[in-house]
């Protein structure tokens, strides 16, 4: 191992991360991982904005793998490098897809790492001046000893640390939060431990089925997992099976519950209720399903508790009313604003935090969901079945601590949900006890099962615990409980009483949804009431099936360790280390606050098990490194906390990488750019403690983690999440520059960075941010950079100067276009696409610079003056002005009209791409200039604020090489080649 940092300290050599990366297929893999399920690791414990698995598996490949410009004498020739380097790429293209379960896609994935692993192989074995190994046996072995440690200080949900280990290298994690240390141990450190070994469930044994069953990996422990989590399961049923009573349906008979439905209710505010109790309730919308449309009826009923009840209606249901039902009895405006149903009067959002801080907020039973074969039924309540959830509320000590009264994203406290045994009924507090409790049970057994078990009969200390370095019996029985508080928490997430009923979630029927639907603890008004013991979302066997499968498809060999290290004060166990991180940003997310819900469940299942870890009542709050303004004297006391706490942990990564690359991600969003022409303070301020640690940044990669639908959805047009940072240590002689050199400096670098973006299609939001890293990079070699007046510019101050010189580089070469594009692109910047008063004499005098006629332009079909009024059209105007438009047909077609007739059809409800590629067929040689002109149009929109422009541009280039697939196969099938006006022949107009 110190051989490799030896020899990159003696010539260190330039690795794939700081020249190139297949940024297309890391980030469509990165994509669509998000929506795997079963066996992903993700899928083991929910963690808040984890970093997919393809990315950091990417990021890690790429800072080991060296470049082939560091060895001439292998690759003499540019031709040769480049070669070398898509090769390079092609093995990360083929190790970022997640396999799906079946055999063919597991031994295609497997083969990949293989690749993977010789390739970092081959870079140590060269850098020590040896020959790399043959043989994946060997190679793994050869990593394990020579290759270097990754380490990542801020580890979260293990996916750095994971990936390391998958590649064949020994991985180290650590974090502040008690939480993310026992997943990353969890995912890293407990499978190759007891890996091979078959399970010690006596069950496992007997069954003829699994009769000669080779525990391969960790398969022995997933069973163990669901054998004795299905015992868990069985034990709870005899203890408090009686509080989930079946449901009686209208033809008499029975139906296990799935969930119970409930609204939250205070005292309506209007005194001639005289204290009645009214729901609040955003939705009475049970299944939006065609054919199956469900609601809720609230009904007034004198005879009633309150003078009110509830109904449910599935027949005969029509849309007007289904439109109502999702209204709940939500008032108008945002907020909690509620109507009373009894007499329309406003309940305040004020009235209810009052009433819910006093402790006089309610619940009904509005609806009982029971399951039958393939469909749900939906039942009115009765009174028996809102007694049976009237249980005796446990007292549980550990439960009793604060939920957090400030969190970004939404919570709970104000309403009166100020401790975490307030966000459960009676009757999941029993239930959600009654598992942790069985978890030590359960612990107990597995012990003397293991005990009596073949693979540690002949162990030579099976007392030692797991947490003092013990791999027998009682370890065993340690891990195996671990996993089983895990499966507590899957239940807990699915049963607080700030879970919901989701009436059409996509592509599954009706459901519970999670409480962390996203990273927050919002009030919910109507929640569902799961039913543990049934076989739909939130039962215990499902939960730990989930906890198995991630188990049965763990990594099972290579060396990992987490343990719990504030970032800042970390002296590093291993080191010199490969430096791979996620760190926290800024005031973006408290993973603190959000994990003390789970926390709080795992250490009263587990604080005898992991001492260490558990030692607190709540997890760490003051050190985390959030800028949060509450936690620390305002606004000015929050930054000066992330900029020492963060300069000191990245001097800390620093000192123990040596000369190899660090890579930091950062969650760059398209917003932090610009915030009203400044930059926002939480991109500047991280940069800001990357340069005063003596770092120096040699690029920035934009990784894109989010779906495309959740991208439209949200109307966004930021497409990387991540902005993975690569730095290198800052010389000690580092020399002090002008600002005016600096400048200098700057402008041809930002030109050929967004030059070779271009070349690589590397699609342009995410080009702007991977051209800021050659930008910073120059600032940070320097040891400051002199201001005019002899001050010392900061990062923010030198990104407004890189953002000035990437804004002028992506308006370049638009002077090659023809007149009637740029003449528009001018106008749109100024005006848009309104309608402009009086402009046309405005318009005159900007045709005449661009050696244009006003009649020329209103014969182009892109433009329109008449009457003294100017406007450029919209892509649905030129629709209607030349509904059968295609280059083909337009003898004198502009740049402006190709783009946007391909955005139109692109983003039409049919077509999509194979229509923009249509178009494109037609007219190969004008595809870099349609290019150009999305790119530049997505730029002048994200300026004005108008979104969904940007939106559209945003997509189309994003797309772009689908499109030229597209316009492939329709060159193939003639369009292009032959006369196509058919491929674009509309009806005839009446």
């Amino acid at each position: 191992m110190l051989g490799f940092f030896a020899a990159m300290t003696a010539r260190p050599r330039l690795k794939l991360i700081e020249h190139s990366l297949p940024l297309e297929a890391i980030n469509a893999a990165s994509s669509r991982e998000k929506s795997v399920r079963h066996g992903h690791p993700s899928t083991l414990h929910l963690w808040w904005a984890r970093r997919p698995l393809a990315a950091c598996r990417a990021v890690i490949f790429a800072q080991l793998v060296d470049d082939p410009s560091a060895w001439k004498e292998k690759f003499p020739t540019a031709e040769d490098q480049a070669k070398e380097r898509r090769r390079l790429h092609k093995v990360i293209e083929e190790m970022v897809e997640w396999p799906k379960s079946n055999a063919k896609d597991q031994m295609r994935f497997e083969r990949a790492i293989v690749a993977a692993r010789y390739e970092i192989a081959r870079s140590v074995a060269w850098g020590l001046d040896e020959e790399p190994p043959t043989g994946p046996e060997a190679v793994i072995e050869y990593l394990q000893e020579k290759g270097p440690p990754v380490y990542d200080p801020f580890c979260g949900g293990g996916s750095i640390p994971l990936e390391a280990q998958r590649l064949g290298l020994r991985a180290y994690g650590s974090d502040l939060n008690p939480v993310a240390v026992l997943i990353t141990k969890a995912l890293i450190e407990f499978p190759p431990k007891f890996a091979g070994l078959s399970p010690v469930h006596p069950e496992a044994k007997k069954e003829r089925s699994l009769t000669g069953h080779q525990w391969e990996g960790g398969a022995g422990l997933a069973e163990d997992v669901r054998r004795y989590g299905e015992w868990m399961r069985d034990q709870a049923e005899k203890q408090i099976g009686h509080l989930y009573p079946r449901a009686t349906l209208l033809d008499g008979s029975k139906a296990t519950v799935i969930a119970w439905l409930w609204a939250r209710t205070v005292a309506s505010p209007d005194p001639a209720q005289k204290g009645a109790h009214v729901p609040l309730a955003a939705s009475f919308a049970l299944s939006s399903k065609v054919a199956e449309e469900t609601i809720i009826v609230p009904v007034k009923d004198a005879t009633a508790e309150d003078g009110w009840r509830f109904t449910v209606k599935s027949t005969d249901v029509t849309k007007a009313e289904l439109q109502i039902a999702a209204s709940g009895t939500k008032g108008a405006g945002k907020g909690s604003n509620f109507v009373c149903l009894l007499s329309g009067a406003t309940i305040s959002g004020n009235y209810i935090k009052a009433e819910g801080k006093a402790g006089r907020m309610g619940a009904r039973l509005m609806a009982v969901v029971a399951e039958r074969t393939r469909s749900r039924v939906y039942i009115t309540p009765t009174e028996a079945e809102e007694f049976a959830a009237k249980v005796l509320r446990p007292i549980v000590p550990e439960l009793e601590q604060a939920t957090p009264e400030r969190l970004t994203g939404g919570t709970c406290f104000a309403y009166g949900l100020t401790t975490y045994d307030k966000l459960f009924t009676s009757r999941q507090l029993t239930a959600l006890t009654t598992f942790s409790d069985l978890v030590g049970e359960t612990r107990e057994k597995v012990l003397a099962d293991a005990m009596g078990a073949h693979a540690f009969a002949n162990h030579p200390d099976p007392d030692l615990p797991l947490a003092d370095g013990g791999t027998g019996a009682a370890a065993y029985a340690d891990v195996v409980a671990t996993y089983l508080a895990f499966i507590v928490d899957r239940m807990v997430d699915r049963h607080s009483s700030l879970t919901r009923w989701d009436p059409n979630p996509t592509g599954f029927a009706p459901k519970i949804a999670n409480t962390f639907s996203r990273q927050a603890l919002p009030m919910v008004w109507d929640f569902a009431e799961g039913n543990p013991f049934s076989s739909s979302s939130g039962n215990l066997l499902d939960a730990a099936d989930w906890v198995a499968k991630v188990i049965d498809r763990s990594i099972q060999s290579g060396w990992g360790l987490a343990r719990a290290i504030d970032a800042p004060k970390n002296s590093y166990p291993v080191r010199p280390t490969v430096i791979s991180t996620d760190p926290p940003y800024y005031d973006n997310i408290g993973y603190a606050d959000l994990s003390d819900f789970f926390y709080v469940w795992l250490r009263r299942s587990l604080k005898d098990v992991h001492k260490d870890l558990f030692r607190r009542l709540v997890t760490p709050k003051n050190e985390e490194l959030v800028a949060t303004s509450y936690r620390h004297d305002g606004k000015e006391g929050a930054e000066k906390h992330f900029m020492d706490g963060m300069g000191e942990a990245l001097a800390a990564m620093r000192k123990a990488s040596a000369d190899a690359p660090l890579a930091i991600y950062y969650a760059f969003k398209q917003s932090e750019v610009r915030d009203d022409g400044v930059l926002s303070p939480g991109w500047a301020a991280f940069l800001q403690a990357v340069v005063n640690s003596g770092l120096q940044v040699d690029g920035t990669w934009p990784i894109r983690t989010e779906l495309s639908n959740r991208m439209i959805a949200s109307g966004t047009n930021a497409l990387a999440s991540s902005v993975v940072l690569v730095c290198r240590t800052r010389p000690e002689d580092a020399r002090v520059i002008g600002v005016r050199d600096f400048q200098r400096e700057l402008k041809p670098v930002m030109k050929q960075a967004i030059e070779d973006h271009q070349k690589a299609g590397v699609p342009l939001p995410d080009r702007r941010q991977a051209a800021i890293g050659p930008g910073i990079g120059i600032f940070s070699k320097y040891a400051w950079v002199r201001e005019i007046d002899d001050s010392k510019m900061s990062v923010a101050r030198a990104l407004a100067l890189i953002n000035r010189e990437i804004d002028e580089a992506l308006s370049e070469g638009t002077e090659a276009l023809d007149p009637e594009t740029r003449f528009a692109l001018e106008w749109y910047e100024i005006n848009g696409y309104k309608l402009v008063e009086k402009g046309a004499g405005t318009a005159i005098s900007q045709l005449m610079s661009f050696n244009l006629t006003e009649g020329r332009m209103n014969s182009s079909g892109l433009f329109r003056s008449r009457g003294g009024d100017a406007k450029l059209l919209t892509r649905g105007e030129m629709q209607e002005t030349d509904p059968r438009w295609s280059p083909s047909r337009d003898g004198s077609f502009t740049v402006w009209e190709m783009a946007q007739h391909m955005a139109r059809v692109f983003h039409a409800e049919e077509g999509g791409v194979d229509d923009a590629g249509r178009i494109l067929a037609e007219s190969r040689r004008s595809g870099p200039d349609v290019l150009l002109v999305a790119e530049r149009l997505f730029e002048i929109a994200t300026n004005k604020g108008d979104n969904d422009e940007a939106l559209a541009w945003n997509q189309l280039q994003t797309a772009w090489p689908e499109i030229e697939r597209a316009a492939d196969r329709a060159e193939e099938a003639g369009i292009g080649s032959a006369p196509v006006q058919a491929q674009f022949d509309f009806p005839a107009l009446p």
